[in-house]
């Protein structure tokens, strides 16, 4: 049954959307003649990609491709529409966008994050980035075919586009997914149909998913492909066949390339997941019970529709690091006992889970620490080391105690490339199926 409609306006930029989808387990398909487009290929598709090769012609031109290639596809179960644009905001954006409006009604707002972090593509402060280059002093500009002469996003949309077209920044982004919802409805009834997000990391576009979502609007996604993604991940239950067992993350190095790696899975495979407000732990006892049932709650309540579940300190964004020393002199310890605080508060989220869902039967742990107390709390004398998944990651199973078998893979958090986590997550979810 076809759930999201992706139209794009090239086929190399549609066919990477497409796989982005696919690693989630999404049937998606590229469609590139709309009049082969059948009943059957659409009930064998959870996701089709319409290149409609728009980029370099007339806006009018372009209107006309989307709009058709809009009302083709456009159907009562479709959950989420996408304008798949250029990652360096080439081509017709404003036109295109008013297409897809204007097909689906007056209900519908576009929602623009025009940002592909793993490629160095992000908006901050309403510009685009080019590997930390304003996209305007970029090759971009001086394209032979498409020129992009501005790095202000809201100005490539506006010089196009007959709708209003607002912009939300960090600043308010700061404030968290339910203010941010109220500021999508209050832009929207303002007359806005654009509305362009900065967005820096794979965390920005879950939380501008997250209040899209929550702002009750219809929403078309406008990206590279990664929101669309994120999108999607949110709305839509992938309907292929999964591995009997649901694998658990805990992940607290702070390391950089966690972050890279972490972000990686996020992008490259259907999750669901937790970030730890790390602070909260080492508040009070009272605090740290708290923050930890918020956790078990929130990943519990996930189990359903993913295998793949996530538990990570958001000390993995800099702006969250904590400064130890306060907590070391309210509490007059040293640096290994606060640290140690937070990793046995990992340990025993992960412990409370594997308890409450038997479902859990796999788990991979980042960082050293971390993989000693998990170890620890679930009571195991040791584990099976059976194969070298990556350099420097082992997997095995739990020896002995109540978990006797259960799988692992431990990783150093500075360890492999950027694919590294998302490696092992497939290997766990590989030993599953025997």
């Amino acid at each position: 049954m076809l759930e999201c409609v992706v139209i794009a306006d090239d086929l190399t930029g549609g066919n990477a959307t497409g796989v982005l989808l696919r690693k989630m387990n999404y049937r998606a398909n590229t469609v590139l003649n709309l009049s082969a487009v059948d009943a059957e290929t659409l009930r064998e598709s959870d996701c089709v990609i319409y290149p409609t090769d728009s980029r370099g012609i007339s806006p009018e031109l372009a209107y006309e491709r989307v709009y058709a290639a809009c009302e083709a596809l456009a159907g009562e179960d479709v959950k989420v529409y996408a304008h798949r644009i250029d990652s360096t905001l080439r081509g017709n954006l404003g036109s295109e966008t008013d297409a897809m409006l204007d097909c689906l009604g007056p209900d519908y707002i576009a929602i623009a994050a025009p940002c592909f972090p793993a490629t160095g593509r992000i908006v901050c402060g309403g510009f685009m980035l080019v590997d930390g280059i304003p996209l305007h002093k970029t090759g971009i500009a001086i394209d032979p075919k498409t020129p992009v002469k501005s790095s202000d996003v809201v100005e490539q949309f506006r010089r196009q586009s007959k709708y209003g077209v607002a912009r939300i920044l960090m600043d308010e982004m700061m404030r968290g997914p339910y203010y941010l919802a109220d500021r999508i409805g209050a832009l929207a009834e303002a007359g806005n149909r654009t509305i362009v997000f900065d967005c820096i990391t794979q965390e920005d576009l879950d939380l501008i998913a997250d209040a899209a979502i929550e702002s009750g609007k219809k929403i078309i996604a406008v990206d590279p492909g990664v929101f669309t993604a994120t999108m999607a991940r949110k709305l839509i239950a992938p309907k292929e066949s999964r591995p009997s067992g649901l694998i658990l993350a805990v992940v607290g190095s702070v390391h950089p390339n966690t972050r890279a790696q972490m972000e990686h899975l996020w992008l490259s495979q259907r999750t669901a997941g937790v970030m730890v407000e790390t602070r909260r732990l080492l508040e009070s006892e009272a605090a740290r019970e708290q923050e930890i049932r918020r956790v078990v709650e929130e990943i519990l309540a996930q189990t359903g529709d993913h295998q793949i579940l996530t538990v990570t300190g958001d000390g993995i964004y800099p702006e969250n690091r904590i400064d130890f020393k306060p907590y070391m002199e309210a509490m007059q310890c040293s640096m290994d006992d606060v640290t140690g605080i937070i990793n046995r508060s990992f340990a025993e989220i992960a412990w409370r889970l594997f308890c409450a869902k038997p479902a859990f039967r796999a788990l991979y742990t980042s960082g050293g620490d971390v993989t000693v107390a998990v170890c620890e709390r679930f009571g195991t004398a040791g584990l099976r080391l059976r194969e070298e998944v990556l350099p420097l990651a082992a997997y095995g199973t739990f020896l002995k105690g109540s978990f006797d078998g259960v799988h692992i893979i431990t990783k150093g958090g500075s360890q492999g490339g950027e694919d590294a986590i998302a490696r092992c997550i497939t290997y766990l979810k590989e030993k599953l199926f025997i």
